[in-house]
């Protein structure tokens, strides 16, 4: 087997773990080989973001398709020190910890926002009132878009050789969060995104997912064919916090607590409230 295929083996074993079922027939790209060597940064060095780097991020986030052309979404880059600092001590009241450090460490915290209100204020310019903005779907059109920039974002820092974490937690202080970027009504910063050179002194791992046959369906959803496939997943999942020294628990423990837990919501049990206060009619 030659050093590539060699490498690339070791990938697959990586995203999958030994005991899971592997796809012997994938595509390999440079494209394909950075999406799947893709991990989470918490460990960051202080320095800046190289010049350039964020203008190609948003050039790549702006690449990515978007509902209709109406380009319903918006990034703001939180680089000043201070209220990087307020975002993450309000954040971090949210959860059992008294501080985030990749959050602190980190240069640029990205929040990624559905943003309907350019729409808005540019159907009032003509007279007229944005009344489907006050439906669901105009809220998920907008998130949806955000989500998918972000994700093009994410895979171009990682080509430059920065790193990247996503923050569910900032929609734990949604409304705190809107008032210190100055969000204005109909936007809602859906997540955030750390972003920085990672330290490679602390360097993390790639995290396992489940075999393909658990989230890939033909035609029509095959339910209950996960169960076939746990085992060898609680393996890997286990195997992976064992590696970075986290608590042993189980996937399906994980999972059933993020679907009991009212400490894991962290104060998004109160989003809708905020949302539609926001402008976010939600119908």
């Amino acid at each position: 087997m030659s050093s590539t295929k060699e490498r690339l083996a070791a990938l697959l074993e990586q995203r999958y773990g030994a005991a899971q079922p592997k796809p012997e027939n994938i595509i390999w790209t440079p494209q394909v080989d950075a999406m799947l060597s893709h991990k989470s940064v918490r460990t960051f060095l202080p320095d800046a973001l190289p010049e350039g780097a964020l203008e190609t991020m948003v050039a790549a986030a702006q690449s990515a398709s978007n509902s209709s052309g109406l380009h319903q979404w918006s990034v703001v880059a939180v680089t000043d020190k201070a209220l990087k600092q307020t975002l993450a001590d309000t954040v971090a009241r949210t959860v059992p910890t008294d501080r985030i450090p990749y959050l602190e460490e980190a240069p640029v915290l990205l929040l990624w926002v559905a943003d309907l209100s350019r729409g808005a204020e540019i159907t009032r310019e003509k007279g007229a009132e944005p009344v489907v903005f006050d439906y669901l779907d105009s809220f998920l059109m907008a998130s949806v878009d955000a989500s998918l920039a972000a994700q093009n974002a994410a895979i171009a820092a990682e080509s430059m050789g920065l790193g990247i974490v996503y923050m569910g937690l900032m929609r734990n202080a949604a409304r705190e969060v809107a008032e210190l970027i100055n969000l204005p009504p109909h936007s809602f910063a859906v997540f955030g995104m750390v972003v920085g050179k990672p330290d490679s002194t602390r360097a993390s791992s790639i995290r396992p997912r489940p075999a393909q046959p658990v989230v890939l369906h033909y035609n029509q959803y095959d339910r209950g064919r996960y169960r076939d496939y746990l085992d060898g997943f609680e393996e890997a999942f286990l195997d992976f916090r064992t590696t970075q020294n986290m608590k042993p628990r189980t996937w399906q423990e994980a999972v059933c607590e993020s679907a009991t837990s009212m400490d894991y919501m962290g104060g998004r049990e109160h989003l809708r409230e905020t949302v539609q206060q926001r402008g976010f009619k939600l119908k």
